[in-house]
């Protein structure tokens, strides 16, 4: 986990902020291997839109998964199935961050494959989107999220690009957030969605709620 962390940071610190992770840098050159089988081009070829991230959980069209933790990963609780006030379906995802820990920051990235930073050749070719867009709100209103975002998974396999919005101070009530690709390199993204909140900026840590994430 360290290894990832530092791979994700590239760590820059000022001001208490570490921007390896914040800061969102123009379109990448196009980095995916060119030697591909048969199969791997089938499996590259533009995936049609829209391109579920999350819809609820477990379902079996949601195409990335929450397991890359960053930053004070224990400072993170997160449940996929809340059913809460759900914006659609019948569960979204509850965020319970209590600000501790030594770097001040945590985030969580939906990738795919489960478990892989780059290491795994699995991404997918969303060329075909123009945005992705998602729905949040925070149990009080006020909670700060330093960005959203796509892309960005290092590693033998790199994403072609990372994108993202923020900062955002979320409400109580439902809100969609659009998120503009339609100038992006999304040849090849393994890291299909993540955040990443402050201790600066929630100092008493905070809750909030995310629900319908997909490529459009």
């Amino acid at each position: 986990m360290q290894k990832k962390i530092r791979q994700v940071l590239n760590t820059v610190i000022v001001g208490g902020m570490i921007f390896g992770f914040f800061v969102l840098p123009a379109p990448a050159a196009d980095n995916v291997p060119a030697k591909q089988t048969a199969a791997e081009e089938k499996k590259a070829d533009t995936a049609a839109m829209p391109f579920i991230v999350y819809r609820d959980n477990d379902a079996p069209e949601n195409r990335f998964y929450p397991t890359e933790f960053m930053g004070d990963a224990e400072s993170l609780r997160v449940d996929t199935g809340c059913a809460e006030q759900a914006q659609a379906g019948t569960t979204c995802v509850r965020v319970a961050y209590s600000g501790a820990g030594p770097y001040g920051w945590a985030g969580l990235y939906w990738v795919n494959p489960a478990g892989s930073w780059g290491d795994k050749k699995s991404g997918y070719d969303l060329r075909a989107a123009k945005k992705l867009t998602f729905w949040a709100r925070g149990e009080k209103g006020g909670e700060h999220i330093a960005v959203f975002r796509l892309g960005g998974a290092f590693g033998m396999y790199m994403d072609s690009d990372i994108h993202g919005v923020g900062p955002l101070t979320l409400t109580k009530e439902w809100q969609q957030y659009t998120i503009d690709v339609s100038q992006r390199n999304l040849k090849y993204i393994s890291a299909g969605f993540g955040f990443a909140l402050t201790k600066k900026f929630n100092p008493d840590g905070g809750v909030f709620f995310i629900d319908s994430v997909q490529y459009e």
